[in-house]
């Protein structure tokens, strides 16, 4: 058992980073901090970003979801920096396309496509082989695909549909990939969560989602804060073999296809408020490519350390993290021991 605690309580975070008054006061009023307006507020106060045409020449970066909205900006904007980018995703032509939209405006820009849906475990084996075996180096990992089912969906192997795109798959692929990931003199692995986990709870019990009344944007929100749970036990899990740099974030409200798709009266409701792909994807980029020492296992949103709880009802305790560790390492056969 961990004696060290599992990053559980926002006073810790609070402690060490104070986002000032307004800051503050934005992100607990949700919806201007979520808005495009709360990201033009902070933009003034934001650490400085690495947008030289450079910064990420030598480097590979792989992106899941990336063939549309903040997945694809993700990539656009790696592939801009000069990063080789690979875009791994389930649908090939999709991906094809989202290739050339990418090359269309950085013609410079070496962009790849793998596929790979996340939510499936012998798909993410086939891509992590192969990205071992043709990529030199991961430097950055992105993970950005998600799933808001409608209903009760299972994969190929049991497993209810959001958690296995948004937890058991990142961490097969993580490790999995690290053999690519520690040829990297700093290797970086970012989750791309949401600001929906503040309002759930971290279900150990029946992580599956197998009971009770089922509710797709429940069950997208529990396994968002899931993975922010599990980011700190990642970074230390991987430590050893040369990966600490492990972060999760969340993007704000964003106008993505997405979105409009599965949460229709929400999209229609907001629409004017919401922030573009890109503004969506700022937070992750900078993590990328940021050359600030940045502290491992964070929940980041706007460039800033922020709380992991707003609600009293939502905090865990170390041993039900661990818990959920244990079972998800199991789960893809990680010896989380």
């Amino acid at each position: 058992m961990r004696t060290r605690p599992a990053n559980t309580e926002n006073t810790a975070n609070t402690e060490k980073v104070d986002p000032g008054l307004l800051d503050a006061a934005l992100d607990r009023a949700i919806l201007p901090g979520y808005s495009r307006f709360g990201l033009w507020v902070r933009r003034r106060a934001q650490p400085a970003d690495s947008a030289e045409p450079a910064a990420m020449r030598g480097r590979t970066a792989v992106v899941t979801g990336a063939n549309s909205g903040i997945g694809k900006e993700c990539a656009s904007a790696l592939a801009r920096r000069g990063a080789t980018v690979v875009l791994a995703v389930r649908n090939r032509a999709r991906g094809e396309q989202a290739r050339a939209d990418i090359v269309a405006a950085c013609p410079e820009a070496d962009v790849r496509v793998a596929l790979c849906d996340v939510s499936d475990r012998d798909s993410v084996l086939a891509c992590a082989e192969k990205l071992n075996d043709e990529l030199a180096r991961v430097d950055v990992l992105i993970h950005n695909a998600g799933a808001l089912p409608s209903e009760r969906e299972e994969n190929a192997q049991g497993h209810e549909l959001a958690l296995a795109t948004h937890v058991l798959g990142p961490l097969l692929l993580t490790d999995r990939l690290m053999p690519a990931l520690t040829s990297a003199p700093a290797p970086r692995v970012i989750f791309v969560s949401s600001g929906g986990m503040y309002a759930q709870p971290l279900v150990v019990d029946d992580p599956e989602y197998r009971h009770g009344r089922y509710r797709g944007a429940t069950a997208y929100s529990r396994t968002k804060r899931m993975q922010v749970a599990l980011t700190p036990l990642i970074a230390e899990h991987y430590a050893p073999q040369g990966l600490s740099d492990v972060h999760s974030m969340h993007p704000g409200w964003v106008n993505t296809p997405g979105i409009a798709a599965s949460l229709p009266g929400f999209h229609r409701l907001t629409g004017p408020l919401l922030r573009s792909p890109a503004e969506g994807a700022d937070t992750a980029v900078w993590l990328a490519t940021t050359s600030t020492t940045l502290p491992p296992g964070r929940f980041w949103h706007d460039r800033k350390v922020r709380p992991e709880h707003y609600l009293r009802r939502t905090r865990y305790t170390a041993d039900e993290v661990e818990r959920l560790w244990r079972y998800c390492g199991t789960t893809v056969g990680i010896a989380v021991d």
